[in-house]
C-alpha cells in the first residue's frame, strides 16, 4: 500500500581529508562553486550511496533489486519485464497497455525506480518515464571550502620504461580538511499514490539507507564521511500541510567562532521545533 504521508527531509553530513564528490571537469577535484566558494555534491552521488546501501541489506529479496548499477545494459532490462508479464517483445509499436503492464513491472521489482523514478523509453521494449516520489537536492556546504593539492609519493610503477626512471613517482589528490554539508529532500504520497505504490516499509529502508550510506562506502579517496543529523517532517496528509521551505527553514547551522571549521563541533545547530499544524519533526540521528 502506498504512504499517506508526505515528507520532508534534511540531512547533515560532513567529510574530514577526502574527496566527496570529484568534478570531472576539474581533474576530479571536489566540486565548489567558484563564484562564492562553497562546495556542493550532486543528487547522484547521494542516490548512489542510497542504491549501494539497499543492494546490500536486500540483496536477492523480491522487490528491491536496483535497475541503475553497472551490471547489464537497460534494455535487456526493459525486456526482462516484457518477458515477466507475458508481453510480446521487440515490435516498437507497443500498445500503451503493454506498456503501463512493463512500467508497472519495473516499479514493483526495482526498488530506485520506485523511489527515485527513471526514464525507461529506450530500445523497442520500452517501459514508460516514471517520475519518482522521493527527490534530493544537490548538497550544498554549510561554510566555503578549502582545496588542498596534496603530494604524494608512488612506489608501485606501470611499465618497464617508467621504472627505469627511479623506484617512485609523484602524484597528487586534492582534499577537503573539512567541510559540513547540508542537502535536502521530499517524498511526495501524491507521486506514490499515482504512479510508484511507494510504501511506509520502502520509506523507513530510506531512512535506514541514509543514516548509514556512508559506513560500508568509506575509500581512502573521500576519507571519513559521516552522516550526523536526519531530520524528517511528517504531514498528517498525502498533500502536506505547509510549504518545504518553510519547514527547512526551522533548522539553522551557524559557526561557532570566525575560524575554519575542522569539527562537527564547530558548528551550533539550532532547531525551531515550533512546527505548523499537521506537521510532526522527527529527529532520526
Amino acid at each position: 500500500m502506498a504512504i499517506n504521508n508526505r515528507y520532508d527531509f534534511i540531512m547533515l553530513f560532513d567529510v574530514e581529508n577526502g574527496n566527496p564528490n570529484g568534478d570531472p571537469d576539474a581533474g576530479n577535484a571536489p566540486r565548489i562553486d567558484v563564484e562564492s566558494g562553497y562546495g556542493y555534491i550532486t543528487d547522484v552521488c547521494i542516490k548512489r550511496k542510497i542504491r549501494n546501501y539497499v543492494e546490500l541489506v536486500k540483496e536477492g529479496e523480491p522487490g528491491y533489486n536496483i535497475l541503475i548499477k553497472p551490471d547489464r545494459y537497460l534494455n535487456a532490462k526493459f525486456t526482462e519485464a516484457y518477458e515477466a508479464e507475458g508481453l510480446e517483445t521487440g515490435n516498437k509499436g507497443k500498445k500503451p497497455d503493454d506498456v503501463k503492464a512493463a512500467r508497472n513491472y519495473m516499479c514493483k521489482n526495482y526498488f530506485d525506480v520506485r523511489a527515485f523514478g527513471a526514464v525507461m523509453s529506450t530500445g523497442s521494449d520500452p517501459c514508460g518515464i516514471v517520475r519518482g516520489p522521493i527527490q534530493i537536492n544537490f548538497a550544498r556546504s554549510i561554510s566555503p571550502i578549502n582545496v588542498e593539492e596534496v603530494t604524494i609519493t608512488r612506489q608501485a610503477r606501470t611499465t618497464e620504461d617508467r621504472k627505469e626512471t627511479g623506484e617512485t613517482e609523484m602524484g597528487r589528490k586534492s582534499i577537503i580538511p573539512y567541510a559540513l554539508y547540508k542537502a535536502e529532500g521530499y517524498v511526495s504520497a501524491a507521486l506514490a499514490n499515482k504512479s510508484t505504490d511507494l510504501s511506509e516499509e520502502d520509506v523507513e529502508l530510506l531512512w535506514n539507507a541514509i543514516i548509514n550510506m556512508f559506513e560500508n562506502d568509506h575509500s581512502a579517496a573521500r576519507g571519513k564521511m559521516c552522516m550526523r543529523k536526519l531530520y524528517v517532517f511528517k504531514h498528517d496528509n498525502v498533500l502536506g500541510n505547509c510549504p518545504s521551505h518553510i519547514l527547512f527553514d526551522k533548522i539553522s547551522v551557524q559557526e561557532k567562532e570566525n575560524k575554519p571549521p575542522r569539527a562537527f563541533g564547530d558548528y551550533e545547530i539550532t532547531v525551531d521545533r515550533q512546527m505548523p499544524d499537521g506537521v510532526e519533526l522527527m529527529e532520526k540521528i
